[in-house]
């Protein structure tokens, strides 16, 4: 089964792709020798400050007056088109990411083929992960999050951009014995 990683990462301002990299030169003239280590490709990596622990934030959410570490959303999409299509997926996620407010630190989409998608969106919050069979029109999803996020504003979003028939949702808040 051939596979190709599609890595989508926002640092700043600019953002990185990375689709089916290949050296200009596969066969060196001079070929490493073989007790060296493979040099790997390095991943830019988003460093943030720590704040001083009076400022900070608990980051729980409060659901429906209940404190918890986060409302974890279980969504199932049924009879869904364009769960091909790496970008609309892309373009989805960061609209959700938007409408929820919270804070995107990474996203990363796996494309199978013949088909189907798996990618997650790091979320300063928690994440997004999504698990296309488009095949059967079905799409897997969670949707974690903390603090003040909405996770709920996701479901029309999803519901709209792969026009699902049916959409369940299962809430679970996790952390509450904390």
């Amino acid at each position: 089964m051939r596979q190709d990683a599609l890595l989508r990462a926002e640092t700043g301002s600019e953002n990185l792709r990375q689709e089916n990299p290949r050296p200009e030169n596969p066969r060196p003239e001079n070929p490493r020798p073989a007790n060296s280590r493979p040099v790997r490709n390095r991943a830019r990596v988003a460093v943030v400050a720590p704040m001083p622990v009076e400022e900070r934030d608990d980051h729980f959410a409060v659901r429906n007056g209940v404190p918890c570490a986060g409302v974890h959303l279980i969504i199932d999409l049924h009879g869904a088109v364009g769960l091909d299509d790496i970008d609309l997926i892309d373009a989805t996620l960061r609209r959700c990411v938007s409408a929820a407010q919270a804070t995107l630190l990474h996203l990363h989409l796996h494309h199978f083929h013949p088909n189907g998608v798996s990618g997650v969106a790091v979320l300063a919050e928690s994440h997004i992960s999504i698990h296309t069979w488009p095949d059967l029109g079905y799409a897997a999803l969670d949707v974690f999050m903390c603090g003040k996020a909405e996770p709920d504003a996701c479901i029309p979003i999803l519901r709209a951009a792969f026009k699902a028939r049916r959409v369940t949702v299962n809430e679970l808040l996790r952390g509450r014995e904390v």
